[in-house]
This record gives structure tokens, C-alpha cells and sequence, in this order.
């Protein structure tokens, strides 16, 4: 086996899997037996925290093991052999300083070639001179076929003390590097969230099945026109088209309360008027086509399950999965009509009798969600969680990358025959999913 594969197989090992190991069995360890509410202390804290959000917990633990690992690499068992700090049979001492020594060499020679000219008109030809040959040296040291602690430690300490006094005006230092390096990584990260994409978390049951609680998604927020921050969007003439799944602020009309981040599906635009029978839209008088799949079970929050009626609706462009509670026959709930206004749309959760969306704003009178609140477009979810999942993170790795606004499906325990209705109603999609214009 090559000495490649021995370090790829060293670096999986200890770097990913370990680490990953360790941060499996830490938050096993804490959300076996946690309870919904913070307990007293600051343990309980934790293990409230880690129950709530894994997906900052993974990231944490995985990055403490890592950190600590990381620090012992040059103790770790093989560490010789793969030879870690740049070739085999150095002395556990000095394993540092090798490495360190080639990062001296790599950044000499950057600076030297950044500001050539600089250095030729401020450092002396003699100089420049005796520290390359002091550099020179040290290359020859390291690359010696028997390696001399001693030697090398002379001429480490000789190339880093004349290096740093020829080339101080123009070297970063470790610090100041890894610092700019942390601000560009952080500023590009913010620019992204800002312009681009952002995660979420779905909190609730409100859009159930199309989204399951604990899904992690991605938002897309260059759909409806890049945002400005703090002062809306670039172009707001780009509204959601019926279907969407949208991420938006609540139009929450009391400015002490904090805006909260929903969740709901577009299903009225301005000057529509929306009306809802026994859950089912309609839309300027015409019902939004929906074929009815069979009886679904699935856990609420509360963790008890509950039973619905499963439904596919039909809507422009757009096939989703609906669900209403079930009713005694000739019972029929009416809510509206609702007329939305220019500069707002309506928006109903998947999961109609267990959703706070536009038919229950305003003390039921209705509400529409401004255009400038609007977040993004749902994109996949890239991350899910389940009580009953496989492994000790909870993962549920079947709705990993499931898009949010593709084919509709249920989680892969749903029954057979609720999958096979699912089939049997995209195959009797009809003609006409497109409301008529408003009246």
C-alpha cells in the first residue's frame, strides 16, 4: 500500500471518523432521557440545548474533538509512519518544528515573489544573499537522507531569525493571517445569507407531509430579487407565483414583538379572492383541483398521532400534498371570502386545519404577507431528524436532498398504498390548474 493511502486512511480515521465517533456518543449520551423543558442547572441547559438544536450541537462538538485531536497529531499512533509533519522518522519532539520550518520556507518564498521589488530596493544585495542561504541550508537539513535534531534545529532557528529580520515590513503574522482569514470566510458567509441562500429550520407541523418538523432546508433568496439590507428588496415587482413554498417575516402588526420566520405555501396573489371550504381553496369562485389519496397517520408535536385525510392539490405549475382533518359527512367549514390586496399575497399551510396562515391573521379577519417580507423560496432539505431514527443522531437520511418543490412524497414508513395514491392522482392531473383572473 502506497504512502498515500496510508495518510488518506490516517486522516479519515482520526481526523473524520473519530471525532464524528466522539460526537455521536456525546449527544447520545445527552438526549437519552431529556426532557422537552430546560432542567435546572447548567447540565440541564446543555442537554435542552443539544435536544433542541442538533444541528448546532453536531457542529460544535465535531469541531471541539476535532480542535483537540488536531493538537495531538503529531503523538497519535502511525503519526510516524504517514509522517504527519512532512516525512517519516522524526523524533516526537521535533515534529512541530519541521512542520513550522516548511511553512517558513512556503512563506519566504510568497513574500519574496509578492514584493520582489521592494525587497531588491530596501534589503541589501549581501542581505538577501545570507538569507537564502540560510533558507538554502535548512531545505538541504530537511531533506537530508538522515535527519540531524540538532542540525535542524540550528538552522530553523538561524533561517527564522533572519528571515524575520530582512522580510518584517512585508510578512503577515500567524495571527494577523489567520485573522483575515476568518474575516473573509465570515464576510462571504454573511454575503451569501444575505444574497443567496439561508437555512432553516422547520419548527412546526404546518406544513406536514411536504415538510416534517426538525427538516432543515435551504432558502433561495435571489428567486424573487436580491435583497438590500435593512431596506427590502432590489425588485419588487417579482412576486411568488401560486404554489411556492415561501420563507417570509411575520407581518406581526405590534412592533414590540419580534419578527418570527413562517413557513407556507403561495396560494393567492393581488386582487384574488380566496375563499376556503373544509380546508380546499378556492380561488376567485374556482376550486383549486384536489384528488383525495386515503386516510394519513403521522405525529404531531404533542406526540400522540393523529389522523387526516391526504390530499393532492393541483395548482399552476405545481402538484403538492395537502392534509384536512376528517369530518362527519354534511359538515362543512367556510372561511372567507378574503380579497388580497395589491402590494400583498395569501398563503395557506399544507397541514390546513393545523396551520396559523393568512385565514386566522387579524382575529380571523385575514391578512396577506407584504412583499417585503418575503425571505426566499424553499429549496431541499439538507438535513432532517427523527425520534425514531437509525442512528444515534436521529438522522433521517431519506428526506436528505428531497426539493421541496419537486414530485410529492410521504417518509419512506408511510404505507404503500398512500405512495401508490400518490401515483394514481399525478396520473389524473387535470387539464386546467391555472384560477381564472380576478372579477
Amino acid at each position: 500500500m502506497s504512502k498515500k493511502i496510508y495518510r488518506w486512511l490516517f486522516v479519515l480515521g482520526w481526523f473524520f471518523l473519530l471525532p464524528l465517533l466522539l460526537t455521536s456518543v456525546s449527544i447520545s449520551a445527552l438526549t437519552t432521557g431529556a426532557d422537552v423543558f430546560p432542567e435546572p442547572g447548567i447540565l440541564g441547559q446543555v442537554r435542552w440545548f443539544v435536544t433542541e438544536q442538533k444541528v448546532p450541537a453536531l457542529i460544535i462538538f465535531f469541531t471541539v474533538y476535532e480542535a483537540i485531536i488536531y493538537s495531538l497529531r503529531y503523538s497519535l499512533p502511525l503519526s510516524d509512519v504517514v509522517g504527519v509533519a512532512g516525512r517519516k522518522g522524526l523524533p516526537k519532539e521535533s515534529r512541530g518544528d519541521f512542520e513550522q520550518a516548511g511553512q517558513l520556507l512556503d512563506e519566504v518564498h510568497r513574500t519574496m515573489r509578492k514584493h520582489r521589488k521592494e525587497i531588491d530596493e530596501k534589503v541589501s544585495p549581501e542581505n538577501l544573499d545570507a538569507m537564502n542561504q540560510a533558507l538554502e541550508h535548512l531545505a538541504d537539513v530537511m531533506g537530508a537522507k538522515e535527519f540531524q535534531a540538532k542540525e535542524f534545529e540550528s538552522a530553523y532557528d538561524h533561517a527564522a531569525e533572519i528571515s524575520a529580520k530582512h522580510l518584517a515590513p512585508w510578512q503577515r503574522g500567524e495571527i494577523r493571517e489567520y485573522t483575515e482569514s476568518i474575516i473573509i470566510a465570515v464576510g462571504v458567509a454573511l454575503l451569501l445569507r444575505a444574497f443567496v441562500v439561508e437555512a432553516f429550520k422547520i419548527p412546526s407541523g404546518s406544513m406536514l407531509p411536504t415538510l416534517q418538523i426538525s427538516d432543515h432546508i435551504f432558502v433561495n433568496k435571489f428567486t424573487y430579487g436580491p435583497t438590500i439590507p435593512w431596506g427590502g428588496r432590489m425588485l419588487e415587482e417579482l412576486p411568488p407565483k401560486r404554489g411556492d413554498v415561501v420563507v417570509f417575516e411575520y407581518p406581526d402588526e405590534n412592533p414590540n414583538n419580534p419578527r418570527q420566520n413562517y413557513i407556507k405555501r403561495t396560494i393567492a396573489l393581488p386582487g384574488d379572492t380566496l375563499r376556503t371550504k373544509n380546508g380546499h381553496a378556492e380561488i376567485n369562485g374556482w376550486e383549486v383541483p384536489h384528488c383525495l389519496i386515503g386516510d394519513y397517520t403521522y405525529d404531531v408535536e404533542t406526540g400522540y398521532p393523529k389522523t387526516g385525510e391526504l390530499y393532492l392539490e393541483f395548482l399552476g405549475e405545481n402538484s403538492y400534498l395537502t392534509m384536512m382533518n376528517k369530518r362527519d359527512p354534511g359538515e362543512e367549514e367556510i372561511e372567507g371570502p378574503f380579497h388580497v390586496k395589491d402590494d400583498e399575497f395569501y398563503v395557506l399551510g399544507d397541514n390546513r386545519d393545523s396551520s396559523s396562515d393568512s385565514r386566522r391573521w387579524k382575529q380571523g379577519r385575514g391578512g396577506g404577507v407584504p412583499f417585503p417580507n418575503v425571505k426566499g423560496r424553499a429549496m431541499f432539505v439538507w438535513l432532517s431528524f427523527n425520534e425514531q431514527g437509525s442512528d444515534a443522531f436521529g438522522v433521517t437520511w431519506d428526506r436528505l436532498f428531497t426539493h421541496v418543490m419537486g414530485t410529492p412524497r410521504l417518509p419512506k414508513e408511510a404505507p404503500t398504498e398512500l405512495k401508490k395514491g400518490i401515483e394514481r392522482c399525478l396520473a389524473q392531473k387535470p387539464a386546467g390548474t391555472t384560477p381564472p383572473p380576478p372579477r
